[in-house]
């Protein structure tokens, strides 16, 4: 057994060395020279359309989740301050930041050269996420970081949000990516004078109004998510704009029956860009989890955050094929697109239940 292994092993470094050789003198000078300029110029065109390609696919790689607990430590460690309430979720967005800027081939939104220009699954993603972050942000500044509707809003917050919702495909005079870190500095800044005991200022609520008002975005957003990912097989769909109010009216009168399909073409960007919102709103929730947690044990509400948690959660997993298929409903193929919209309906109906007993007596 170990013979044979060790001949097994030799032979594969043998026939390395022969593709090496091999390699060495199709790429060698002379060769070029004998070929010809055609030639040539063709062999050098395709080794560099190749390693274009394997970079595009080495940036593709949708990045890693993260514990958000560990992030805020060592972000206080760093700082030499001890935790207080609302820091996890400060903490939690910058990174968020951090990522989308910094993961494997930085920033691809604005790219403009190749491989970056080619790619179009994580720009999606990307956008996705940033959509979350936009929320949070904003929920931070009017809703998180303010008691009552008559309160100061914060400074640093106030720059903050909108610089997160700078447009997300610029690429110069000014860079998304300098806007974007801008934003993630003022947080920083928040983030320092609220671990600060003798910064009055910055303030964090736990209140269990607050966050039911940043939950009611949250709805909204996965319930478009889902609807979206539901079109990609076409839906024949009711129009239900002013169901539920005799006087209520429209500026445009709409068909009473309307048809949703989403075209092929856009099958995947709607999928890749439900998995970025979904891993950003997994963290946020997580660190709302940290934050929130008297709160949410006095409303009796932790296992319906962490039931949101867990249909987030499998989002995340792994696709076995190399594309996003989309088959039928009950056809022959599977439909990654209505899996998620599964996964997006179920976490969107259980924060309706978390809002609903938040805003119980």
């Amino acid at each position: 057994m170990i013979d044979r292994l060790t001949d097994w092993i030799s032979g594969a470094l043998e026939t390395v060395r022969r593709v090496g050789s091999g390699v060495r003198r199709l790429y060698h000078p002379t060769t070029l020279k004998e070929r010809g300029l055609l030639w040539s110029s063709g062999l050098l065109s395709a080794t560099v359309l190749l390693a274009l390609g394997l970079l595009g696919w080495y940036w593709s790689a949708e990045p890693e989740s993260f514990d958000v607990r560990q992030v805020a430590r060592e972000r206080l460690g760093e700082a030499g301050k001890t935790p207080v309430t609302g820091y996890v979720f400060t903490s939690t967005l910058m990174h968020l930041g951090e990522v989308l800027l910094d993961k494997r081939g930085g920033y691809l939104s604005n790219d403009l050269v190749p491989p970056g220009v080619w790619l179009d699954n994580l720009p999606n993603w990307e956008f996705g996420a940033l959509v979350m972050l936009r929320d949070a942000a904003g929920g931070l500044r009017n809703h998180l970081s303010r008691s009552q509707s008559q309160s100061t809003e914060d400074a640093d917050l106030a720059q903050a949000e909108p610089q997160f919702n700078f447009q997300n495909d610029s690429w110069i005079l000014p860079s998304t990516e300098g806007e974007y870190r801008t934003g993630i500095e003022a947080l920083g800044r928040y983030a320092v004078r609220l671990a600060d005991d003798r910064e009055q200022n910055a303030q964090f609520y736990t209140r269990a109004d607050n966050l039911a008002q940043y939950l009611q975005i949250v709805e909204k957003r996965l319930g478009s998510l889902s609807q979206r990912l539901s079109a990609s097989v076409g839906q024949i769909r009711v129009n239900t704009d002013l169901a539920g109010d005799n006087a209520a009216r429209q500026a445009t009168r709409n068909s009473g029956v309307v048809m949703v399909k989403t075209p092929w073409r856009e099958l995947d960007d709607v999928f890749y860009e439900a998995r970025g919102a979904t891993w950003a709103l997994l963290h946020i929730l997580n660190a709302i989890e940290v934050d929130f947690d008297d709160v949410l044990a006095k409303k009796n509400a932790v296992i319906s955050l962490r039931q949101i948690i867990r249909e987030l959660e499998a989002t995340q997993q792994s696709t076995t094929s190399p594309v996003i298929l989309n088959g039928g409903g009950f056809g022959l193929f599977a439909n990654y697109s209505l899996s998620m919209a599964n996964y997006i309906a179920r976490a969107n109906a259980a924060v309706i239940d978390l809002r609903d007993l938040l805003q119980r007596g």
